[in-house]
Order: structure tokens, then C-alpha cells, then sequence
């Protein structure tokens, strides 16, 4: 059980003897959660996508101290990580900049280059693992998902039976709206960020890009996402779209079949 939904049955005081009467009390009430065990080879596939994403956040930290460096002698580059290396050709031509900082800074640049063959390294692994997995497989096929995000779903979810709908697993991410009811009114805020923060940033980044090529498609989820882009902002949107991203999924996995894209009627 979660140690928060332990919790609130602990009367008073912290001990072993009032943790072990909150577990038996918490564990005999019928709406309580239970985290379902996870395989050997689900953690280890978890182990490569925290190494990786950990990785990831160490290069754009190494990114940002570069261009604020380079920015310091007046060498402005591109935004981008794909344009590191218009950054360090201007660093190459640059006169002005001391021979300190060159070996400080050529020293950024090749840590950087050491993270990328390692970042690199680990994405093939992954994408190893998810050609060999058949829930992986079904999991790309649901637009804005792709190996790295399906084989993360596969790793975090044993099964998907534990979730009693496509909604309670995307609120279980942490894509719904929070909620501050009283007196039967509802009042709806931001979305409640609990849940798995890594599953959630993945599927918010895939339903962006999704987002960016909505245009001239026909498909009924294309159509819907153009029409709520103009009643909606950007960013409220993305958030509206990985939330269906998170059903779908549930439903794929749950019926054990790949997504197939329904038409609108028009486009039919």
C-alpha cells in the first residue's frame, strides 16, 4: 500500500505499534490502493529510462552553463541542442577569448559529447527492448507515442486491470483537473501533477508534437484537437490531448489491440 494512504490512519504519535495498527485498519477498507509488484526485467527497463532521463537533464544543465559562458566574451549562438556545434566553431574562431577559459569551455563541450554517445547508447537499449516487447509494440502505434514512452508505460504498469477505466489511469498520471467541491457546487483547477511525473512529461511531450502536425489531417482525433486549439490555448490543449493519449493507452493495453484511426464522417 501507499505509505500516504496509510497515513491518515495513524491516530496519534509515530511508532512501530501505531504504524503497524494503521496498516491492519487501512488494509481492511475497500476502496484502498495496492502497487502491484513489478517483474525483474520491468525494473530494469525503469533503471534505463531514470539513467537515461537523468543523463538527458545533466546535458542541458552542461548546455546552459556553455552558453552562459560563451555569452560572457560575446559569442551568441543559436538556440537549440542541435546547434551545439555552430557554438563551438564560433568558440574555434573567436580571437578575444582567453586561453584559460578556451580549456575551461573545450572542456563543457567534450563532457557534452561523452553524454551524447551515452544518451545514445541507452536510447538503442531501449528501443531493443521495445522492438522484443508485444504491449510495447501496440503502444507506438497510438500517435505521439513512441518506443521510448511505450516502453516506459510497459515497465510502470503490470497491470492494467488494476485501473478500472481509461480515466482513472490518466488520473492516476496526474492529467486531471484538480478539485475543490463543496455544497455540490464543483470547482475545477490545474491539472494535480500527482501521480508519475516522468509518464506525465512524456505523454505531454508527445501530445505536443502531435499537436504541431494536426494540420490538413482527417482523422477524428486530428479534427478534434484543431477544433479545441481554437477554443482553447496551446498549453491547455496539450494537457486536453495527453490525457486521451493516457486512455487510449489504457484501452490498448486492456483489449490487447493495436490503435486504429477512426475517420471523421466527413473524411469517410
Amino acid at each position: 500500500m501507499p505509505p500516504a494512504y496509510v497515513k491518515p490512519y495513524v491516530r496519534r504519535g509515530k511508532n512501530d505499534a501505531a504504524d503497524a495498527e494503521a496498516i491492519c485498519e487501512a488494509v481492511t477498507r475497500p476502496s484502498m490502493r495496492f502497487v502491484p509488484t513489478k517483474s525483474a526485467s520491468q525494473q530494469a527497463a525503469l533503471s534505463q529510462h531514470r539513467v537515461r532521463d537523468l543523463l538527458v537533464r545533466q546535458r542541458t544543465m552542461l548546455i546552459n552553463a556553455l552558453r552562459g559562458h560563451l555569452g560572457e566574451f560575446g559569442i551568441i549562438g543559436p538556440a537549440g541542442r542541435h546547434r551545439l556545434g555552430d557554438l563551438q566553431r564560433a568558440l574555434w574562431a573567436a580571437d578575444d577569448v582567453p586561453a584559460l577559459a578556451r580549456v575551461a569551455l573545450q572542456a563543457l563541450i567534450s563532457e557534452l559529447h561523452s553524454l551524447e554517445q551515452r544518451i545514445e547508447a541507452l536510447e538503442l537499449a531501449i528501443v531493443r527492448e521495445h522492438k522484443t516487447n508485444v504491449v510495447s509494440r501496440r503502444l507506438a502505434t497510438i500517435p505521439g507515442i513512441g518506443p521510448i514512452t511505450a516502453t516506459a508505460i510497459t515497465a510502470t504498469i503490470a497491470d492494467p486491470a488494476v485501473f478500472k477505466s481509461g480515466r482513472e489511469f490518466a488520473a492516476w498520471i496526474g492529467l486531471v483537473p484538480r478539485q475543490h467541491s463543496s455544497g455540490g457546487k464543483q470547482k475545477l483547477g490545474r491539472i494535480s501533477k500527482q501521480g508519475d511525473q516522468y509518464l506525465r512529461r512524456l505523454l505531454t511531450v508527445g501530445a505536443t508534437a502531435v499537436m504541431r502536425r494536426v494540420s490538413g489531417k482527417l482523422d477524428r482525433l486530428s479534427v478534434w484537437v484543431r477544433e479545441l486549439l481554437g477554443r482553447r490555448p496551446f498549453r491547455l490543449v496539450s494537457l486536453a490531448l495527453a490525457n486521451k493519449l493516457a486512455r487510449i493507452a489504457w484501452a490498448v493495453m486492456t483489449k490487447q489491440e493495436p490503435y486504429r484511426t477512426s475517420p471523421t464522417a466527413a473524411a469517410a
